[in-house]
């Protein structure tokens, strides 16, 4: 790829004007001490924020070593900051504050092409025209005063070639964002010439304004709304007593400090909760602090919508209870707490309706939901105090009993629930009988996975229907064959590798707007040869807990790239395959240099390559984004799989150098029957998109599913309305031969 024309054309005046490649061409021009410390003044305001969001980079790329350079608009330094190490080798680029920094004098450099400019540039490597710059990378934009567009100066950051990153452009884009917006701000509080009553009539914000005292001298008309204080209740008391701002008014008064964005809730006259934001900041006359400055900005509407998106996702939209989702959540953190020590007790009921689909088919699925609902509002009426009662989907409710006294509790429990049955359900003014079967499992001393409990409840249920319904079964180490049978799947699951009992499916990915095969899955089969073709919830768990989950990726790996590069060179259309990576597996040491050894051996093209990761594998950020970095370094792509499902951070998400979300299946399946599912696979892909990144829906089984998604931009989709998991014999069949 060329150079940017501005590169080029900087290098070319460097080359014309007969300067030295191999010698740094050093500044030429300075500032004197008196006029540096004059410039420093009148730039007073401007570098205290560009120095604020500079620090806030920094932090934000701590460990890092960078360096940050500002100049004013004629390209003085007058300001640097950063990592100690890489400010040793600041004397030897001409890095010193009251250098000027120009074309003419000191080449192609960042400060001079980010003043020409309008939007942010990098200089990588050999771009530089001076060969001791090559192992360097420097990204720059200009800052202006945004109400008159005058340029003010420039803001770069500079590092070890190794540690470049295009998103540091779009890092240093916001960074100017907020430093523009910030001067913008000031200028604009100066301009209000502290008591402008046209502003506090007419602005939608709060507004207070105090002496240097803190005795209130201003409190506009929405202040009043928001904070059920009238102006005369206000006006001329300290406002260190309020409750609310008074804690914030004291630092700005008497520390200087500035506010900026933050949380305060109260609950207003007609008991409504109201979320507003608090920036508050001194006011200062000529040098003098002569008081302070405080708004409110309400966002409860904005807060209510994202509660509303949190409760949606942790709650069943027809009977406002916990789901799966969330009670797993909740299971999950006991059994943490139990494995970890805590004397905590804990026991499932898994409780299946009887009878009802019959119902549903007889009177339809309107009786069918309200039945729910009056199900849920019984079960809810003999909830202890430490119980939980979820829907889990269906026709199935879960009772999550903790920290109860003893067994018997549990028992009591499970007695109580049948009776609640005793009597019909009126719905619809019809008289609707339906009984409950349940399956009880009280957690073990010895640990035991949250699947594998569920399991243990479930399997008791079934007992309990298989035993007539109406009834509850306790689950007993010797009630399920399924739990031999699975140590003995263990025991054979250790020779599966050994005798290659284990192939590849492939699920096509297909683009939206195209139609075309962009790629696809490659999914783990086990070809038993006692139990025939095993899916890979058989084994997968399995081979998590006995250590054996790393061998088995790595054989994914292998075996998913050698066949990609087979069918490339077969001439099938280059597409990419996506892989599954465990968590063991991702917090393997080896994991870069394995990957990098397969694509070697393979000869496959890196940008052939996804590696799929989940939300909880992110949880170990510096580790996690350590190693997605070294991935890509590889040229492989990254995706975030069954996104929703598990550890959401936002943080995260941003920061992360991935391409691809996967939106989970279970919100697939039910988006065109749950609104709630609907509105979530929207919000990602909204936020996907924002962030510059990919959506894959997995899980696609329906033309409705399909037309929901491309009406929404979804990019990419897989299921089984293209095709299920096929292997490779068939892919060739259908995309090869074909």
């Amino acid at each position: 790829m060329s150079d940017p024309h501005y590169i080029a054309a900087a290098n070319e005046m460097c080359k014309k004007a007969g300067m030295d490649q191999n010698e740094l061409s050093a500044p030429k021009h300075f500032l004197s001490t008196a006029q540096f410390e004059e410039k420093k003044k009148a730039y007073s305001e401007i570098l205290s924020v560009v120095s604020f969001f500079s620090n806030k980079l920094l932090n934000s790329l701590k460990g890092t070593p960078i360096l940050v350079v500002v100049s004013d608009e004629n390209g003085y330094l007058l300001l640097f900051e950063g990592d100690e190490s890489i400010k040793a080798m600041s004397d030897q680029f001409g890095i010193r504050l009251g250098a000027q920094f120009t074309l003419e004098d000191t080449g192609t450099n960042v400060v001079s092409l980010s003043l020409q400019q309008m939007h942010p540039i990098s200089i990588i490597g050999d771009q530089h025209y001076h060969s001791p710059l090559h192992d360097i990378a420097c990204y720059g934009t200009a800052f202006h005063n945004t109400d008159e567009n005058n340029l003010l100066g420039s803001i770069s950051i500079m590092m070890p070639i190794g540690f470049q990153n295009p998103l540091y452009l779009s890092m240093l884009a916001q960074v100017v964002d907020s430093i523009e917006r910030e001067l913008l701000l000031r200028k604009q509080n100066r301009k209000l010439n502290i008591m402008n009553q046209i502003m506090l009539k007419r602005t939608r914000n709060g507004i207070v304004i105090t002496d240097e005292n803190g005795i209130t001298t201003e409190f506009n008309d929405f202040a009043e709304k928001i904070s059920n204080n009238s102006r005369e209740s206000v006006v001329g008391r300290n406002i260190f007593d309020s409750p609310l701002t008074g804690k914030y008014f004291k630092e700005v008064l008497r520390e200087g400090k500035i506010f900026n964005n933050e949380e305060i809730k109260f609950i207003d006259d007609s008991g409504q909760q109201v979320v507003c934001l608090f920036d508050a900041q001194p006011i200062f006359e000529n040098d003098k602090m002569i008081g302070a400055f405080g708004q409110f900005r309400d966002i409860s509407n904005r807060y209510l919508l994202q509660e509303k998106y949190n409760y949606l996702a942790y709650h069943d939209d027809l009977t406002h209870l916990p789901n799966r989702r969330s009670i797993q959540n909740t299971m999950e953190t006991i059994i943490q707490d139990i494995n970890t020590g805590h004397p905590r007790k804990l026991a499932l009921l898994f409780i299946d309706l009887d009878r009802f689909k019959i119902i549903n088919d007889n009177f339809g699925h309107y009786y069918g939901d309200e039945l729910l609902q009056r199900v849920s509002e019984r079960l809810s009426r003999c909830l202890g105090k430490n119980d939980i009662l979820a829907r889990m989907g269906g026709d199935e409710f879960i009772f999550l009993l903790t920290d109860f006294d003893s067994p018997s509790y549990v028992i009591q429990k499970a007695e109580e629930i049948l009776k609640l049955f005793h009597d019909p359900f009126l719905v619809n003014h019809k008289e609707l009988y339906t009984t409950a079967s349940i399956g009880v499992a009280i957690y073990p001393d010895t640990p035991l996975s949250m699947e594998k409990f569920l399991v243990y409840a479930d399997n008791a249920m079934y007992q309990a229907k298989a035993k007539g319904k109406n009834q509850f079964v306790v689950h007993t180490s010797d009630l399920s064959d399924e739990m031999i049978a699975e140590s003995v799947l263990e025991i054979e699951l250790r020779n599966a590798l050994d005798n290659q009992e284990f192939v590849l499916h492939y699920q096509p990915q297909i683009h939206n707007v195209s139609g075309a095969l962009i790629g696809f899955e490659a999914l783990i089969r086990w070809e038993h040869p006692r139990l025939g073709l095993l899916a890979p919830g058989r084994f997968i768990r399995l081979a998590e807990e006995n250590g054996l989950i790393t061998q088995i990726g790595e054989w994914v790996i292998s075996e998913a790239c050698i066949q990609n590069k087979k069918w490339q060179d077969a001439g099938m259309a280059p597409v990419k395959i996506s892989v599954n990576l465990s968590t063991q597996q991702f917090l393997t040491r080896n994991l870069i240099s394995y990957v990098e050894e397969v694509l070697e051996l393979t000869a496959l093209n890196p940008k052939y390559l996804v590696i799929e990761i989940t939300e909880n594998m992110a949880m170990e950020y510096e580790y996690s984004i350590h190693v997605l970095k070294e991935l890509k370094k590889l040229g492989v792509g990254i995706s975030i799989d069954d996104f929703g499902t598990g550890y959401s951070s936002l943080n995260y998400l941003k920061n992360f150098p991935i391409d691809y979300i996967k939106i989970d299946k279970s919100f697939v399946s039910e988006l065109m029957n749950d609104v709630n599912d609907a509105i979530i696979v929207i919000a990602t892909i909204t936020l996907a998109h924002n962030l510059q990144k990919e959506v894959i829906a997995e899980g696609v089984e329906t033309q409705a599913q399909l037309d929901f998604l491309k009406h929404h931009n979804c990019d990419i989709t897989q299921g089984f309305f293209f095709n299920k998991p096929l292997p490779a014999s068939e892919i060739e069949n259908i995309y090869l031969h074909h």
